[in-house]
């Protein structure tokens, strides 16, 4: 693939990016894209300016080179990634045409296993990046935070209003899991918390998480896909976005979930959508966005590739008899990272399909609770979801 036809290179004269950068700055540890071999590079940078599918925000055209203004300047990380910027997406005659060219692009790069990082625009992108695996024929789990489900209307044009009813109804599905880390309630409709439980996806209030942010990392480690959008940050902090809300996470908190998303040996793309420079303040929300993507990077930096598959001799191997002895639960515990991991059984004749998902990503609280004679939630609603 040609990627110098699709993009707009990054010009550090024009777009703010003009800045008397030090030595020890992010944007001199990176590279721009001038079609040279991507073998080297592990991470990608992508600018999508794509605003005409967010909902009641537009603007958000204008934040890729926004965000970078504050990437750019803040100081490198060790030299574990290899970074190179591809530019600007050229924006499509249409909608649909923008999404077919950055889905073509993704797909490239993830055969490359290259983790691109998407710098939106509207959060709809995520059904671009959804349809990125498609022709891989890999199931995926996607994560998002966001303040609620984007359902919307199934009928509708796709937004980022209904982008995920979308992804829900795309065939053939290859979508294995949803998860929502975030939702406020008062944003979400009963019979929306209903279709969630009919799918056996997992979502987690905005209150539920925030009382123990760590609970999220093995969520969010269990993510081939991350989209986050910056309305689930609180708007004193993230004031940059048509539709920010009193309530959300602190920024600290959003960089933490960033950081895990990085460590996560499984994720393979992740994208930052709906910051409006229009009502953004002193660039407090480009520059929060610019940390969470460093964040992300030094969780890439710090991975200790101990997802297992193959020999399991890394790991402690804990078997849990539960229920007078009727059901045995198998976890493992990574020797390097200390993470803990559940093996879920699944016919042999379709293991094919599904093989990636039979190891859950989980917390020593899980297996606490089957300690305790408990089934935890996480093993019973993959189990549902193969049966």
């Amino acid at each position: 693939m040609n990627f110098s036809e699709f993009f707009e290179p990054v010009n550090l004269n024009q777009g703010g990016l003009s800045h008397p950068y030090s030595g020890n700055s992010f944007v001199n540890a990176i590279s721009f894209y001038d079609n040279q071999d991507l073998k080297e590079f592990n991470v990608a940078v992508i600018g999508v300016g794509e605003h005409r599918g967010s909902s009641s925000n537009a603007g958000t055209s204008q934040s890729p080179n926004y965000v970078r203004k504050y990437l750019y300047k803040l100081n490198k990380l060790g030299e574990a990634s290899k970074i190179i910027d591809f530019g600007n997406l050229k924006i499509g005659a249409s909608l649909n045409d923008t999404y077919f060219a950055l889905s073509s692009i993704l797909e490239e790069l993830i055969k490359l296993e290259i983790i691109p990082i998407i710098i939106g625009g509207g959060q709809d992108l995520t059904y671009a990046n959804f349809l990125a695996y498609k022709n891989l024929e890999q199931t995926v789990n996607l994560v998002a935070i966001d303040s609620n489900f984007d359902l919307g209307e199934p009928d509708s044009e796709i937004s980022s209003n209904n982008f995920l009813t979308k992804i829900i109804l795309h065939q053939p599905n290859f979508l294995f899991n949803y998860s929502n880390i975030g939702y406020q309630s008062y944003f979400v409709d009963k019979s929306e918390i209903e279709l969630m439980n009919k799918l056996f996806f997992d979502v987690y209030r905005l209150g539920q998480v925030q009382k123990n942010i760590e609970d999220v990392e093995p969520i969010v480690r269990n993510a081939d896909i991350l989209s986050f959008d910056v309305s689930a940050i609180r708007q004193s902090e993230s004031p940059g976005n048509a539709n920010a809300s009193p309530n959300g996470f602190y920024g600290e908190q959003a960089c933490q979930i960033a950081r895990y998303a990085g460590l996560s040996d499984k994720l393979t793309s992740v994208g930052f959508y709906e910051v409006n420079p229009e009502f953004d303040q002193n660039g407090q929300t480009a520059h929060l966005v610019a940390q969470m993507i460093w964040y992300f990077l030094d969780g890439i930096n710090n991975r200790k590739k101990d997802f297992p598959v193959g020999s399991r001799k890394p790991y402690t191997k804990y078997r849990v008899n539960i229920q007078n002895g009727e059901n045995e639960l198998i976890f493992y515990k990574s020797d390097k990272s200390e993470r803990w991991w559940m093996d879920v059984p699944y016919p042999s004749h379709r293991k094919i399909k599904y093989e990636r998902h039979l190891l859950v990503p989980c917390s020593y609280k899980d297996y606490q609770t089957a300690c305790e004679d408990e089934m935890p939630d996480r093993w019973w609603q993959t189990f549902q979801k193969l049966a």
